[in-house]
């Protein structure tokens, strides 16, 4: 079983290596990017089941018109469908040896720790993200001032196009003539990786510098604000899986970038995007000692879940700049 141990060096052994400060440097690591931008859904909690569903509920059917005095007021109605999610267990768990954590200069519980909380917010922002990936809304870059929209979750064109201040301006246009509804205020927030966003700020160089004028950005990894869409860099997610909505597996793809080579994806959201239900919030747990006490662990735990909460295009929220390959 793999475990920190004092006997080999990697493992636990350096710990006490002659020319090291007891000053421990660990991996640096970013914080939630997409789980952040979900809702938490109050109803979920202890013994209610794995499964959670919520009602959505359209526009009404037949919009109201003018009136004849002697006619009858027209009747219309809206229709009720639900999303749902299925919640499970999420964790991990360093081991260690009681020998390591007697002989070791340096404590052991604190880089286990660190490398616990790392493997949690990597884990959690995987698992939001695959259902931000289910959105059926796909734009494509066709040139560098056109898109195409596709509302089937396939892209159909190869995005060969370096995603630039054009593309924001029409995909903020697009998301507006859809009335879907800012994120906050009057703005959408859209993530990406920082190099897919490079030519984008470049351009904007060349526009205006962004001040963010008093207000405090309040979203981790948020960089500027261009043509009401507020932009947040992310590296949890892996470059790639374009057109892929049932093989990347964010938890082991390793990055695939487009075929293209200008841009990755981005996702454009406005307002109630994914749910998420929680069980059991993410915790630390103790192994209870075995061996004698000569067998420790660390291990945190969650048990939740994550939905698109609008799958059907025509009320989707989440809009994903994509490419078939």
């Amino acid at each position: 079983m793999a475990a920190q141990v004092w006997s080999v060096n990697t493992l636990g052994g350096y710990f006490t290596a002659l020319n090291l400060n007891r000053e421990l440097r660990d991996a640096v690591q970013p914080m939630v990017k997409f789980r952040q931008m979900c809702d938490a859904k109050n109803a979920v909690g202890k013994n209610l089941g794995e499964s959670f569903t919520w009602d959505v509920v359209s526009d009404i059917q037949t919009r109201g018109t003018t009136l004849v005095e002697t006619n009858t007021m027209p009747e219309s109605n809206f229709v009720i469908t639900q999303g749902t999610l299925t919640v499970t267990e999420y964790g991990n768990s360093i081991p260690f040896t009681r020998k390591l954590e007697d002989l070791g200069m340096i404590g052991v519980k604190e880089p286990v720790m660190k490398a616990l909380r790392n493997d949690t917010v990597k884990v959690m922002d995987c698992a939001a993200h695959a259902q931000f990936n289910m959105t059926p809304l796909r734009v494509v870059g066709t040139s560098s001032t056109t898109i195409s929209l596709t509302t089937n979750g396939t892209a159909t064109g190869t995005n060969s196009q370096a995603y630039n201040n054009t593309h924001a301006k029409l995909i903020t246009d697009t998301m507006k003539e859809r009335n879907i509804p800012a994120y906050t205020g009057d703005d959408y927030m859209a993530l990406a990786w920082p190099s897919t966003l490079r030519t984008f700020k470049n351009n904007l160089e060349s526009i205006h510098q962004y001040t963010d004028r008093g207000l405090t950005m309040i979203m981790n990894g948020e960089v500027g604000r261009y043509e009401n869409a507020r932009y947040i860099e992310q590296t949890n997610i892996p470059k790639g899986g374009a057109a892929d909505t049932t093989t990347f597996n964010p938890f082991t793809n390793t990055g695939d970038p487009w075929n293209g080579g200008f841009s990755d994806w981005i996702y454009f959201l406005g307002e109630d995007t994914v749910a998420e239900g929680v069980v059991v919030p993410e915790e630390v747990r103790y192994k209870i000692p075995s061996d004698f006490g000569r067998s420790k662990g660390i291990a945190w735990y969650a048990n939740g879940g994550f939905g698109l909460a609008h799958t059907a295009q025509l009320q989707a929220r989440v809009v994903k700049w994509d490419s078939a390959v």
